[in-house]
């Protein structure tokens, strides 16, 4: 299987869990070319990639692998997308004003999950 046939998910989650973890967190455009994305719509193919792992990973109850990618602007943090998405399926609070701490623990808990890969 080519990776143009695997899902555009699938191929965004091999690259988050295989990507040495000095490189991360990547940015939205990093990933993007990593897919092999090309202009037009290239962030928002990625971010529509990202968001689908995010409610594959609620469903399964695992950390959002999505956290390990932010915005090259402002302080590595994830788009705006990333929060309303993630307080929609629970996993963050609704009170604005504790997004910051609760994305930097989803954070963390990403890279622990994705360092038991391969040793599960």
């Amino acid at each position: 299987m080519t990776s143009s046939n695997t899902p555009l998910a699938t191929r965004a989650r091999r690259i988050l869990e295989t990507v040495p973890e000095a490189a991360l967190p990547m940015t939205y455009q990093q990933l993007a070319e990593a897919l092999g994305f090309t202009p037009p719509r290239t962030i928002q193919r990625t971010a529509q990639a990202l968001e689908q792992l995010m409610r594959e990973d609620a469903a399964q109850g695992r950390p959002f692998i999505a956290a390990l990618v932010v915005s090259r602007r402002g302080e590595n943090l994830p788009n705006r997308g990333f929060f309303d998405l993630a307080v929609a399926l629970g996993r963050l609070p609704a009170d604005s004003a504790r997004h910051v701490e609760a994305y930097r623990e989803e954070y963390r808990r990403a890279l622990v999950e994705r360092g038991s890969i391969g040793r599960a």
